[in-house]
């Protein structure tokens, strides 16, 4: 059982910054793709972004795109999401996600190819 947490959510202003972390204990942790998601009152989870397992590769969605980069230090189990420029549609509860990336580069956004996630952190943007 892998265990993600997610920290680094609050509140900003619209046009603020906040970078979000996720970190496991999980060993093998580096061989893991990971993905960020996220969910608004009312409204389905969403994919917000993917970074592969040695980080070469990452995806976004089109919402967040040239705003928000994921990168990863394998060396501190961690990944990130730094978040640029928000707005106030970017808030939600975002979780982190991680799936055996069994030597693939592949990256996916779909929330069931992942097989384990956080309890998710809040992010609010005030306009």
């Amino acid at each position: 059982q892998v265990q993600l947490v997610e920290s680094g959510g609050g509140l900003v202003q619209t046009g603020g910054s906040l970078r979000l972390s996720c970190s496991s204990s999980e060993r093998t942790f580096s061989r893991y793709t990971i993905g960020w998601f996220r969910q608004a009152p009312g409204k389905e989870r969403e994919f917000v972004a993917a970074i592969s397992w040695i980080g070469g590769v990452t995806d976004y969605a089109d919402s967040v795109k040239g705003r928000f980069t994921g990168s990863r230090d394998n060396a501190k189990n961690t990944v990130y999401l730094q978040m640029n420029n928000l707005k106030p549609e970017d808030k939600a509860v975002y979780y982190c996600a991680a799936k055996p990336a069994f030597g693939s580069r592949r990256t996916t956004d779909s929330p069931r190819d992942y097989d384990y996630w956080g309890q998710g952190t809040q992010v609010t943007v005030s306009s």
